[in-house]
């Protein structure tokens, strides 16, 4: 089964920027839809974006888009989640996940990564 490993997080100024990275053990990643959530203290955790096996599609949640970008790498077996104009808002624990679906992918995740903080001070 695939293992997911989350890097990049930290802390930074409102209106600043962070890639988040998300390495998966697994030969077999390029098979798999990629998402990322987060969960804020005293929050659930909540959908941020997703992107297809391949890479060339991607859809994210009203209150990241335009701001936020995922990629992957297939041959380094990574994706990315690129975050600009960061907000106080942001401020969560950022979670990567590996699902078969990629449209389903909240209803069907097979591996969560461990999570990386972000903090976004205003």
């Amino acid at each position: 089964q695939v293992q997911l490993v989350e890097s990049g997080g930290g802390l930074v100024q409102a209106g600043g920027s962070l890639r988040l990275s998300c390495a998966a053990s697994a030969r077999t990643f390029s098979s798999y839809a990629m998402g990322w959530f987060r969960q804020a203290p005293g929050k659930e955790r909540e959908f941020v974006g997703a992107i297809s096996w391949n890479g060339d599609s991607t859809y994210y949640a009203n209150s990241v888009k335009g701001r936020f970008t995922i990629t992957r790498d297939n041959a380094k077996n990574t994706v990315y989640l690129q975050m600009n104009s960061l907000k106080p808002e942001d401020t969560a624990v950022y979670y990567c996940a590996a699902s078969n679906r990629y449209r389903g992918l909240r209803d069907d995740i097979i591996t969560w990564g461990q999570g990386t903080q972000v903090i976004v001070s205003s």
